[in-house]
């Protein structure tokens, strides 16, 4: 299967630079492209100055949070005696998004390399990768990556030669959303059921098999050999030069009624409006777009002129009244139902819940058949008040942010399109009474 579009002009490839060769997939080819030479010069270092170069990059967690890459691995402190372990989330299932997808097809042996930087980094020996169960392709790419690695010396006891340990493994999760969570992820990997756990211990205090543990997306340890081999201070470079805190490119997916969907790696800061209408081709013929979801489906839904006025950064977006997250952008039209569209993402996170809280557990599945009496025509004024009454008792209040996450669209749905709702409402169907005998 090939890539599916030539990279825009507009674009600054980095992650992306080898999305759609086939040859940069095994590791001959990856290492005729550079591959590994960030490792063998992070091998060379201690790990305290990988982490102050990282730190210096100002890299953020890609995975949604936008986190720190640098302050976080900086909370492990090796030599303390105890175990530490590197999780990288690979466990891509928020709806609108798939770009770690894209970097473990093409480019696995760049995840690889990431993840070994990162362990070496806070004093772990071993790293895990948790791949969706779904992503069949990606953990066919990312296993055999793994086997060649090893079969090269590159990890093992004797990683590159230096006689310091560097273990990675590949684990496939059974397809649950709830276990891209962090400590739902662990939990999983040490063969127990998908829950969250409550926090603290934090699992940099108390993580995987009880030790020291750090966690971090695909798309975030990718970037790590990129800073290594190029400087902070080159990575530091990309964005805006007023917004020193979100620096370095960002992979977009983009999906819904577009033009021209699909994976975009962009500079952080970059006009979201021009993106949207120049870059990825703007509504279809016909058509007008209407609502736009920026950073997955658990982020605030934006209306088009506010999407037209955002900046693609972490504080652009929240500017924008929404937030970057993982930059899983679905764009909706005027030609669709956007209360249904609502009550999809709501039954998705029913589904998805894992019925440990009683408020996520109860508050997704009531919101679901809230809005789907709603559409059916079956709504009424209250509902909407009953909605919003809700998702306050969802918010905030639940072990992970999965019940915040149903509650977010139906939130900024009703508050920006309350008029949507409205209509559906209107038209409320009127059931006659049976006639009694």
């Amino acid at each position: 299967m090939g890539y599916p579009h030539k990279p825009h002009e507009r674009e600054t490839l980095v992650l992306s630079t080898h999305f759609g060769d086939h040859e940069a997939i095994p590791l001959d080819g990856w290492k005729k492209r550079g591959g590994y030479q960030a490792l063998q010069k992070a091998l060379g270092m201690t790990p305290a100055e990988i982490v102050d170069v990282v730190k210096a990059s100002g890299l953020r967690g890609r995975g949604g949070a936008g986190f720190p890459t640098g302050i976080k691995w900086s909370f492990m402190k090796p030599g303390d005696g105890k175990v530490h372990y590197l999780c990288c989330n690979a466990d891509e299932s928020e709806p609108g998004t798939f770009k770690d997808r894209e970097i473990m097809r093409w480019t696995p042996h760049a995840l690889v390399e990431g993840c070994a930087i990162g362990a070496y980094a806070i004093g772990a020996e071993v790293a895990y990768i948790y791949i969706r169960g779904e992503f069949t392709e990606p953990l066919r790419h990312m296993e055999a990556a793994v086997k060649e690695a090893y079969a090269a010396g590159i990890l093992g006891t004797n990683a590159m030669g230096t006689g310091k340990t560097v273990h990675v493994h590949v684990h496939k999760g059974a397809g649950a959303y709830i276990c891209g969570e962090e400590t739902a992820l662990m939990n999983s990997l040490e063969g127990r059921r998908g829950n969250p756990r409550i926090k603290p211990p934090f699992p940099a205090v108390a993580g995987l098999f009880g030790q020291p543990t750090t966690i971090n997306n695909v798309e975030t340890l990718a970037a790590v050999p990129h800073i290594l081999n190029r400087g902070a201070d080159w990575y530091k470079g990309l964005g805006r030069a007023d917004n020193p805190k979100s620096t370095g490119t960002k992979l977009w997916s983009v999906c819904g009624n577009i033009q021209k969907p699909g994976n975009y790696e962009m500079l952080m800061g970059f006009p979201f409006g021009e993106f949207l209408h120049e870059v990825c081709g703007g509504a279809l013929p016909g058509r007008k777009l209407r609502a736009i979801i920026p950073g997955g489906s658990s982020v605030p839904i934006q209306t088009l002129e506010e999407a037209e006025s955002s900046l693609m950064d972490y504080e652009g977006m929240v500017a924008g009244g929404t937030m970057l997250g993982s930059a899983g952008c679905i764009v909706i039209d005027d030609a669709q139902n956007l209360v249904k569209q609502i009550a999809r993402l709501a039954r998705f996170y029913a589904h998805e819940s894992c019925a440990q809280c009683t408020q996520c557990r109860e508050g997704t599945a009531w919101t679901t058949k809230i809005l789907e009496r709603i559409v059916a025509g079956d709504g009424t004024t209250e509902d909407l008040d009953t909605l919003l009454e809700i998702a306050d008792n969802m918010t905030g209040k639940t072990i992970c942010v999965l019940s915040d996450s149903c509650a977010t669209p139906v939130v900024s749905g009703i508050r920006k399109f309350r008029g949507d709702f409205e209509a559906l409402i209107k038209k409320r169907k009127v059931h006659p009474v049976p006639a009694v005998a």
